[in-house]
């Protein structure tokens, strides 16, 4: 949905005035506020309703996390295993 806002107001531009847009975005005060903003909107939508989904996400989180820290150890597995296969 953010996107979307974005692409909206950045389409009536010209590419000279891009910069002065992006630029305040850019900063690190503007980044904490959207950061706060989200968590906000997080803790409005799923803790305080008593629902389980933040529950759910850790859980996904969490499978996604250990997987992509598994996957270059599984990789060198997987080529060190295809390389002995083409030497037998």
């Amino acid at each position: 949905m953010a996107l979307r806002k974005v692409y909206s107001e950045i389409k009536g531009m010209k590419v000279k005035e891009l910069p002065n847009y992006v630029k305040p975005m850019l900063s690190l005060d503007y980044v904490k506020k959207s950061v706060l903003r989200g968590l906000d909107n997080y803790n409005a939508k799923y803790i305080q309703t008593s629902s389980i989904d933040p529950l759910f996400h850790v859980c996904f989180g969490g499978m996604i996390f250990s997987y992509l820290v598994a996957l270059p150890e599984e990789r060198r597995h997987l080529e060190h295993q295809q390389h002995a296969n083409d030497h037998h």
